[in-house]
């Protein structure tokens, strides 16, 4: 088991930021840890990175105890803080040969920095000051720093935050291409980055978990319990018809005569809309049961 937390708590005065959290990342997945703003998500990374002491619990990465392997265990993660801190007087370039002696990479320093400044795409920016580069860019040098000692876990808070959407796309592609020999915790708020890049989510609210699962098993427990259906008619439908059917909380008129019907109930109401349409003497041109996006499930399971 890559990362391994038990029981982990952390006080903050008379606050816990952290309340008794377990969980276990696999290598090869790719998980995305997501929870509001002040939920207790970077107390737990920086945690798992050795940067901060837990009040009461225990944590491994890679094998190895937080408490008394913290060097064993910076020396296998790579870390990129939200805030992503660089020295912006260097270089790209010598930033990364910088990085690359703090890990003691030796007589394989040149390579690394060559490989990852063309894996990040920094060809263009190398020979610049930090100072000078854009936020998408210094992003980028956040990523390679993290990367240069080719780390078995890596530690992303908010990866794409300030790039654009061609920037996004080409860093995802880059996390998706070298996760299959590591384990990668990502903490983002864009939904779409989750949900093209994580195999499995763990939501904390509070301090708390309140949710460890896939993405489709996610959207199926909410789906158990609402909702929607986007149908369309060749004809105008009154929105009383669809308010008396059964378990029905609303009807949405669309574009045209489509209606999104929701539907508060276990139970599958798409035969009572098509007597809607017999009734009324329509055709009904399309109807879809529309599963909750992850954004969706994410309000509802972080609700005050």
């Amino acid at each position: 088991m890559s990362i391994n937390v038990k029981n982990i708590t952390k006080i903050y005065g008379k606050q816990k930021a952290l309340d008794n959290v377990s969980f276990e990342i696999k290598t090869g997945e790719i998980v995305g840890f997501l929870g509001p703003n002040g939920a207790g998500k970077t107390t737990m990374m920086k945690i798992i990175t050795c940067f901060l002491p837990p009040n009461e619990g225990e944590a491994s990465v890679c094998g190895f105890d937080i408490y008394e392997k913290e060097l064993d265990i910076k020396k296998r993660i790579g870390y990129l803080p939200e805030n992503n801190p660089l020295y912006t007087e260097m270089y790209v370039k010598e930033y990364l040969t910088f990085i690359a002696g703090i890990h003691k990479l030796g007589k394989n320093t040149k390579a690394r920095v060559e490989k990852m400044i063309e894996l990040t795409g920094l060809e263009n920016e190398q020979h610049k000051k930090i100072s000078a580069l854009s936020k998408g860019y210094r992003q980028r040098v956040g990523l390679a720093q993290s990367l240069i000692h080719d780390p078995e876990v890596l530690i992303l808070d908010e990866p794409t935050s300030g790039l654009d959407p061609n920037q996004v796309l080409e860093i995802r592609n880059l996390i998706k291409a070298i996760s299959a020999k590591k384990t990668i915790m990502l903490s983002t708020h864009i939904m779409r980055e989750v949900e093209a890049l994580c195999d499995r989510v763990i939501i904390i609210n509070f301090g708390k978990i309140v949710a460890d699962k896939s993405i489709h098993e996610l959207q199926n427990t909410v789906q158990n319990k609402s909702y929607s259906v986007l149908v369309e008619f060749d004809k105008a439908i009154d929105k009383k018809q669809f308010m008396q059917l059964p378990h029905v909380k609303n009807a949405i008129k669309k574009e045209g005569n489509a209606w999104q019907i929701i539907v508060e109930s276990e139970q599958d109401i798409r035969s009572e809309i098509f007597q809607v349409a017999v009734k009324n003497e329509a055709i009904v041109l399309s109807l879809n049961k529309e599963e909750h996006t992850l954004e969706e499930v994410f309000q509802l399971l972080t609700k005050k």
